[in-house]
């Protein structure tokens, strides 16, 4: 028993073993202590882990905190946009007029009146009354604000486009008289920013960005205000143009690329210059696909803001809605005669009832024409063109409310989303058809 005991205690200290051998009791004590201390030692780090786990605590808080003052002073700021935002046309001083390329031209605009301007939100445009000189009344036209809200100014971005052959209606006038004939110092009449095609700076949701030539426009506003919050949403921004010449905002883009690392820019060359350069004019040679996204984007989880040609938004939707993408993240903005086809909405289900001659009989009240809608894809805006009745129209897509016209009697049914509001008893001749014979006020 002594050995076992020897052995027990040869590593421990000789006072220490002289200590337990001798006085049994004092070893008890000294366990006590020692497990007490234990305790103290345990009582003392949890009292640590709990002071960082609660400083954590505090700093998430803090964050949250801050987080939910942002969200509330952006919604404070947006009330105060819908409050200060004006009625009918106020006019607007060209402040500065800057070529972007040979047939497109910025007009920074500033209020006449010098009183604030509202904010918009990045996507919106604005509604301009010109003057045109050989036009019997004004002209509405629809231009996308091309750059994020400035407290100074506005920006819209105009590209010249010459009226085509054989047309029965001029959609060139507006642009060309502003590239033409608007300059610095001049006035207009403006409308406040409208519209419903706009980036929501709410949501987290990552981002497709495409456009097609001048359709940039709204896209670089909506790409200005990420990078002006400091959004890091991802961002995948695709731009279609024919080469370095044509290209929008150039020097710009490649900035937003490399100064925000959520911003991936990809730029599409149909038709590259000689003196173009693959991976620094242009990262792809062609025109911009669903199939190109295919190969870029990790998934096609994404909300999709499109802006471009007619023909050109009208190949990526019906592309986008093949691979899955539903229709309700897919946001579009046309403007021009052209028009981007969506699935039938309810209303414009309602059953068609020809009349016995095989079309709807349409009646302008005022100008006391008829004419046959046969089932084509015209509007009535179109229908009443080739009638030689004067319907108003600025955008053509139902977005600035200028074809508004009043229904006498007749029901009608909407081609596709619009942005002006069309009230009861009215529709939108721009974006409408007949479902039963119809008599319009005009």
């Amino acid at each position: 028993m002594e050995r076992v005991r020897h052995l027990q205690i040869y590593h421990m200290p000789a006072k220490l073993v002289n200590l337990i051998v001798g006085h049994p009791a004092t070893a008890a004590g000294l366990l006590i202590v020692g497990g007490l201390s234990l305790q103290v030692c345990l009582l003392v780090l949890g009292g640590i882990f709990r002071l960082f786990a609660e400083r954590k605590r505090a700093s998430l808080e803090g964050l949250r905190l801050e987080l939910e003052i942002k969200r509330a002073e952006r919604q404070i700021r947006s009330a105060a946009e819908t409050s200060s935002a004006w009625n009918g046309y106020r006019k607007f001083s060209v402040a500065k007029k800057v070529a972007e390329t040979g047939d497109t031209f910025s007009f920074y605009l500033k209020p006449h009146d010098g009183k604030p301007l509202p904010a918009f939100k990045p996507g919106q445009y604005l509604t301009f009354q010109l003057n045109v000189p050989g036009e019997g009344k004004p002209i509405v036209r629809c231009y996308s604000l091309s750059d994020c809200a400035r407290p100074s100014h506005y920006r819209v971005t105009v590209k010249r486009c010459p009226p085509p052959e054989k047309s029965g209606h001029p959609p060139g006038a507006g642009s060309s008289y502003f590239c033409d004939h608007v300059k610095e110092g001049d006035i207009l009449d403006v409308k406040a920013p409208n519209g419903h095609f706009y980036l929501d700076l709410e949501q987290e949701r990552p981002l497709v960005l495409i456009s097609g030539g001048v359709g940039v426009t709204p896209m670089i506003a909506m790409a200005n205000a990420l990078a002006e919050t400091g959004s890091a949403r991802e961002t995948w921004f695709f731009h279609g143009t024919r080469n370095s010449g044509d290209h929008l905002f150039k020097s710009h883009m490649a900035s937003l690329a490399a100064e925000n690392k959520n911003v991936r820019m990809h730029v599409c060359h149909s038709k590259p210059l000689a003196g173009d350069v693959s991976g620094r004019d242009y990262q792809h040679e062609g025109r911009v696909t669903v199939e190109l996204l295919k190969q870029l984007l990790p998934s096609s989880n994404y909300e999709y803001f499109l802006c471009g040609p007619g023909p050109f938004m009208e190949s990526i939707t019906e592309d986008l809605r093949s691979w899955g993408v539903s229709d309700q993240h897919v946001h579009f903005e046309a403007f021009g005669p052209a028009s981007v086809k969506r699935a039938a909405s309810p209303e414009a289900k309602v059953g068609v009832t020809f009349a016995p001659f095989g079309g709807l009989e349409v009646t302008f009240a005022k100008s006391g024409q008829k004419a046959v809608w046969q089932g084509e894809g015209r509007s009535l805006l179109e229908l009443a063109e080739e009638a030689r009745v004067k319907i108003d129209a600025g955008c053509r897509a139902g977005n600035c409310g200028s074809c508004l016209v009043a229904i006498k009697s007749g029901k009608v049914a909407y081609i596709g989303k619009h942005g002006a509001d069309a009230e009861e008893g009215s529709c939108l001749a721009c974006i409408c058809r007949p479902v039963t014979a119809l008599v319009l006020d005009a």
